[in-house]
């Protein structure tokens, strides 16, 4: 029995030197230092709509530490920022911040964790620098009571902490376009817009170029889309004029352009504003209709067949010209009219010699008829096909006093009878 106590005391003791008792530690000073940084430029131009990475950092040191058996090992250390949020805010920056506050988890001290945010700088931003506030909000382990060997009670602190990030806001080039004036823009022809437009930002646009762009699902289409304005001062206004042709397949309706600034900057560098989205007045296209009654013809005359047309579109067709398709039962050696120029409303003659075949059909005939000319910026232009009714009619008896060739022989042969006559009498 003696030697079986023995024999366990020395087993305890051997254990206790295989397998030392663990020493605990703690410490006793130390707390998160928080600080932030803008991961990137910090500058922005009006109007950016962009993301701002926020880096939090966590520079704390643990300073002085214990260790001993008796003592239980945190779960926790007190320089590590625990449960970090964070937000930003634009104070009194001209810029609009779209992310809510954010979430990071702990940091660790010596670590750093990055928060984006999405921000949209007013177009119209003053350039300056401006402050950014950032606030950080969590908590660190400010104390641990431990209560006999096997208990602890953790203590924490809440932290709000403000921190400032500085932003740069750099002078750029807006532009507001202001009286914009149409000039013969109708559908399928070419105009010119007349515009005037004033640098409403904050930089001196150097060797600028005003330019204008066709905008999507737009039938304004431009064919003279550049005009160099040179230097572009704030607050300065530039008259300028574009030419562009209107879609023949589209409306007399408001449709949309696109004007910009090409500019080399303060630093030379080549830059470009902002696009502005503007309306042009389109008007619709030139039109013709035809207003005569029909021409009455007969088989187998040589006459003549006057067509009125009258302009019913919204601008003036210059040097006009019609002209007619002849086809069977017609002919003609004269088959083009000069109209001249016709303004909207406005009718114009055209008279045309055809032949009727002698054995045309009686009844109502159409004629394509078109009319050529030239639009205000003296392009050729064709109107759309018309039909113009020509009634072939049986002859009727007193067709032969109207009929030049049957009176040419009645003549013809009155003479002959009337020389007879004198003729005989003289013998």
């Amino acid at each position: 029995m003696k030697f079986t106590y023995i024999a366990m005391i020395l087993l305890i003791c051997t254990a206790f030197t295989v397998f030392p008792v663990m020493a605990g530690e703690k410490y006793l000073s130390g707390k998160p230092e928080m600080s932030v940084a803008i991961s990137g430029t910090n500058e922005f131009e009006p109007g950016d709509d962009t993301t701002l990475t926020v880096i939090v950092q966590n520079t704390g040191t643990k300073t002085f530490k214990i260790i001993n058996s008796d003592i239980i090992d945190r779960d926790d250390v007190p320089d590590t920022a625990k449960l970090v949020s964070v937000s930003l805010n634009a104070d009194n920056a001209p810029i609009n911040v779209k992310t809510d506050p954010q979430m990071i988890g702990d940091v660790d001290a010596g670590d750093s964790v990055t928060a984006a945010f999405k921000i949209k700088v007013d177009k119209y931003a003053e350039p300056g620098n401006y402050d950014l506030i950032t606030t950080l909000t969590y908590k660190y382990l400010s104390n641990a009571d431990q209560i006999g060997q096997d208990s602890l009670k953790y203590y924490y602190k809440d932290m709000e902490l403000p921190l400032t990030l500085k932003i740069k806001i750099k002078p750029d080039l807006q532009i507001e376009v202001l009286n914009i004036v149409p000039d013969s823009m109708n559908v399928g022809a070419e105009g010119y817009i007349t515009m005037d437009v004033k640098n409403v930002g904050y930089e001196i646009g150097e060797n600028s170029v005003i330019k204008l762009t066709k905008a999507e699902g737009s039938a304004v289409v431009p064919t003279d889309s550049s005009v160099y304005v040179g230097e572009f001062a704030p607050g300065d206004i530039k008259t300028v004029t574009f030419k562009a042709a209107v879609s023949s397949d589209g409306e007399a309706k408001n449709y949309p352009v696109l004007v910009s600034v090409e500019y080399k900057d303060s630093d030379g560098v080549s830059a470009s504003s902002d696009s502005e989205t503007v309306g042009v007045d389109v008007g619709g296209k030139v039109d013709f209709k035809i207003v005569s009654e029909p021409a009455e013809l007969n088989p187998g005359q040589k006459g003549h067949i006057t067509i009125v047309y009258k302009n019913t579109g919204a601008t003036t067709a210059y040097n006009a010209q019609a002209r007619i398709s002849a086809v069977d039962p017609f002919t003609s050696n004269d088959d083009t009219a000069y109209l001249g120029d016709i303004a909207p409303g406005e009718t114009a003659t055209g008279i045309y010699e055809v032949s009727v075949d002698s054995d045309a059909t009686i009844k109502t005939f159409a004629i394509d008829t078109e009319i050529r000319y030239r639009d205000s910026l003296d392009n050729s232009q064709i109107s759309d096909s018309m039909k113009a009714e020509v009634q072939i009619v049986k002859r009727s008896g007193m067709e032969i006093f109207t009929n030049p060739i049957l009176l040419t022989v009645i003549v013809f042969l009155i003479i002959g009878a009337g020389y007879f006559v004198w003729s005989r009498r003289k013998k």
